[in-house]
C-alpha cells in the first residue's frame, strides 16, 4: 500500500475554503523502498513540501524513516477532486503495522549498508557465497521491483518532461563519466583500477537515490523518471562510454557490456512494466512483499563486493576509496551546479544532484567480474557502494533540514 504527501498548499485552501481543483500528491511505491508516481484519476504529481499539516509522520531515531499517513484531511482531500468515490478505497487508511515496518527498514539503508560492510571485511565468508550467477539473479530481481513500480504513462511523462529529464541524463552519462576519467589520469591510478573508475561512472542511476530525493525533499516523481530513462539508456551509453574512455587501458567487450546490461537491468524492467498494466491487481499485492525481500538483497549486493575484495581494501583502503569518495562527492557538487546553470528551482537541482552523485554500482561490480580478466577492475565499484550511499544520504539529510522557498520553481510537468 502506498502512502501519500498532500501539499502545504492544499490543506492552507481547504481550510481558507478555496480547495484547487488539481491537487498535487506524490506517492511512494513500496518495491525497493523507491517512491513512485500513483496515478488517481485528476491528481497531478510533485514532491512533498515538508511539515505538512494533519499528516502523521513515522520516522526512525535515524530521522530517515518515509512513510507518511494523512489523517482525516487524505479523505477530505482527495474529495475535494470530485467526490471519494473516484478515488480507491485505499487511500483512505494508514500504512498498516507490516507496512510500517517495511517504510522504517527500506529506508534504514545506508545502516544496512555499513553493517554490510563491517561484515563484508571482518568475515567475507559470510558473503562471498554470492558468486556472479547468484548476483546477477539478485540484481535482475530488484530490476523487476523497479518496473513493476512502473507504468507505460511514466514513459509517456519522459517524454513532457524533456528539459529536466535531458539535463539529468546529460549529468548522468557526460558529467560524472568525463569526471571518471579526469581522476583516474590526475590521480594516476593503474590501468585495472582507473578503468574500474570509469566503469562504475558510467552505470545507470541507482534505485537509492529516489529515496534519498524524498529525504531531501527534492522532486521524487522527476527522481523516478531520471532514474528510468538512465537505465534505459544504460544498454547503449555504460558499454559506449566504457569503451571510449577506458579503451586505451584494457580490452573492452562493448557488445558484452552492452548484452549484460539489457539482461540484467533492461529485460527485467520492461518485464515488471508489462506484468503491471496486464496484472494491475496482483501487482498491487506482490509490491507490498517485494520491499522486505528486496532490503535484504540490497544488504547482500553492497556486502558481498565488499566481501569479495576485502583484502585488497584491507591492504590499500586509502589508495581506493579516495578516487571513489572524490568522484561521488564532485558528482554531488557539479549535478547541482548544473541545474542551477540552467536556472532550475532549489528542489530539482537537489533531485539532480543526486541523481548524478549516485549509480547503480551493483550493476558496475557485475559488469567488471564478468566481462574484465583483472579483478583489480571491480575494487572501484565495490567501494562505490559504501561511498554511494553514505554520501547520499549525509547529504539528503543535510538537505532535510534546509527548507524548500516557499516561492520555488516547478519545473516538473505531470
Amino acid at each position: 500500500m502506498a502512502s501519500i504527501a498532500v501539499s502545504r498548499a492544499l490543506v492552507t485552501s481547504l481550510i481558507s475554503g478555496t480547495a484547487p481543483m488539481k491537487v498535487k500528491v506524490a506517492g511512494f511505491g513500496p518495491a525497493m523502498a523507491m517512491p513512485r508516481a500513483m496515478r488517481f484519476p485528476g491528481l497531478r504529481l510533485r514532491a512533498i513540501d515538508g511539515g505538512l499539516m494533519g499528516m502523521q509522520q513515522h520516522i526512525g531515531g535515524n530521522g530517515m524513516g518515509m512513510g507518511i499517513a494523512l489523517r482525516k484531511e487524505r479523505s477530505v482531500a482527495c474529495a475535494a477532486e470530485g467526490g471519494s468515490s473516484g478515488v480507491d478505497a485505499s487511500v483512505n487508511r494508514e500504512l498498516n503495522s507490516f507496512e510500517k515496518v517495511v517504510d522504517v527498514l527500506t529506508t534504514m539503508f545506508p545502516i544496512w549498508v555499513i553493517l554490510g560492510t563491517l561484515i563484508g571485511i571482518s568475515k567475507p565468508s559470510a558473503v562471498t557465497w554470492l558468486q556472479t550467477d547468484l548476483f546477477t539473479l539478485c540484481l535482475g530481481f530488484l530490476m523487476l521491483s523497479m518496473g513493476l513500480t512502473l507504468t507505460f504513462d511514466d514513459f509517456r511523462r519522459c517524454l513532457r518532461n524533456p528539459w529536466t529529464v535531458g539535463v539529468g541524463f546529460v549529468a548522468q552519462y557526460l558529467v560524472k563519466p568525463v569526471l571518471g576519467f579526469a581522476i583516474a589520469h590526475a590521480l594516476k591510478l593503474s590501468a585495472p583500477l582507473a578503468t574500474g573508475l570509469i566503469l562504475v561512472s558510467c552505470c545507470p542511476g541507482g534505485q537509492a537515490s529516489n529515496v534519498a530525493t524524498y529525504i531531501s525533499k527534492g522532486n521524487v516523481a522527476l527522481s523516478v523518471l531520471m532514474t528510468t530513462a538512465s537505465t534505459i539508456g544504460a544498454i547503449f551509453m555504460t558499454p559506449l562510454l566504457t569503451k571510449l574512455l577506458a579503451g586505451q587501458l584494457v580490452p573492452v567487450d562493448a557488445v558484452g557490456l552492452a548484452v549484460s546490461t539489457f539482461q540484467v537491468v533492461l529485460m527485467p524492467t520492461i518485464v515488471g512494466v508489462v506484468a503491471h498494466e496486464m496484472f494491475p491487481n496482483f501487482v498491487e499485492k506482490i509490491i507490498t512483499v517485494t520491499p522486505l525481500v528486496g532490503v535484504v538483497m540490497t544488504t547482500l549486493l553492497c556486502a558481498s563486493p565488499i566481501g569479495q575484495v576485502s583484502e585488497v581494501l584491507v591492504s590499500q583502503g586509502a589508495q581506493l576509496i579516495i578516487p571513489v569518495a572524490i568522484l561521488h562527492g564532485a558528482a554531488f557538487l557539479l549535478g547541482y551546479w548544473m541545474s542551477k546553470l540552467f536556472k532550475f528551482g532549489e528542489s530539482t537541482s537537489r533531485t539532480i544532484s543526486i541523481e548524478c552523485g549516485m549509480q547503480s554500482s551493483a550493476l558496475g561490480f557485475l559488469l567488471a567480474q564478468k566481462h574484465f580478466s583483472n579483478p583489480l577492475v571491480a575494487v572501484p565499484s565495490a567501494v562505490s557502494v559504501v561511498c554511494m550511499a553514505l554520501g547520499g544520504a549525509g547529504l539528503a539529510v543535510f538537505w532535510r533540514n534546509q527548507a524548500i522557498p516557499a516561492d520555488d520553481k516547478d519545473d516538473f510537468m505531470e
